[in-house]
């Protein structure tokens, strides 16, 4: 096994549980049929022996790498992380999801993730200089003031060109508040407890 391969297989195996665990008894057939299994459904296995001396440890990972033709990826105290390439999938030829498919005509072709993102970027660059021209536009022909340029594209009542039938004077608003209407009801002041 090459280095790489050795370190990924390490770097799967970091989240996974130990699957079989070799108890007081040691490594018996029972335990090593169960270890035969696991490879067998999931090829990358850790094992955690819960017993024995470091030399029996490292003996029960020969053994078990020997017997079941397997690969040892790494020893951590008494966790063996184990990899044997399933046979089942080495047979079961995987066949190929584009050679699957309906032949890509216009119907069934998918879409191009990257070049439907790249089209609608430009696509809205292109909108927003169209905006940007017909505002300009606008504004030289003068049916919109100036300032309705340095705020936003949108169009303000006061910046619309005048309908029809009015003179387009307006008269300018007053930042001051109404008086109150001397013909209402005067207010009370409301009572206070004492």
């Amino acid at each position: 096994m090459s280095p790489k391969r050795r370190s990924e297989l390490r770097a799967e195996a970091h989240k996974l549980n130990p699957i079989v665990i070799i108890g007081d008894k040691g490594l018996t057939d029972e335990v090593l049929a169960e270890i035969d299994r696991s490879l067998k459904a999931h090829e990358l296995i850790k094992v955690r022996a819960a017993a024995g001396e470091r030399d029996a440890r490292d003996v029960w990972l020969e053994t078990i790498c020997d017997k079941l033709g397997a690969h040892p990826v790494q020893q951590i105290g008494k966790v063996f992380v184990i990899w044997r390439e399933s046979t089942e999938k080495k047979d079961a030829a995987i066949p190929d999801k584009a050679a699957a498919r309906k032949p890509a005509g216009p119907r069934n072709r998918k879409p191009d993730v990257v070049t439907d993102r790249a089209k609608l970027r430009q696509r809205s660059r292109d909108l927003d200089k169209r905006r940007e021209l017909d505002v300009k536009d606008m504004v030289r022909k003068g049916k919109i003031k100036p300032k309705a340029v340095a705020g936003a594209t949108r169009l303000r009542e006061e910046d619309a060109p005048p309908a029809e039938g009015s003179t387009g004077i307006s008269r300018p608003r007053s930042r001051t508040p109404s008086p109150r209407p001397a013909s209402g009801p005067a207010r009370r002041r409301p009572r206070t407890s004492r």
